[in-house]
């Protein structure tokens, strides 16, 4: 199952979408784009993007 992120801005156009079941069972994290739910999707490793989010929030890694 896709969640929308807390963090989507433009009421909800500009959504980044993370599928929360599948990373927690395979320890990759799947990203995709709300508006192409049927196109490509990025897969990161857990860690990796724990450190991503961390950067975007200007937190240090």
């Amino acid at each position: 199952m896709w969640v929308k992120s807390s963090y989507s801005g433009n009421g909800g156009a500009d959504c980044l979408e993370w599928a929360p079941s599948t990373a927690m069972a395979s320890g990759r994290v799947p990203v995709r784009d709300s508006k192409t739910p049927h196109g490509p999707a990025l897969s990161f490793p857990t860690s990796q993007w724990v450190d991503f989010v961390s950067y975007a929030k200007g937190q240090r890694v």
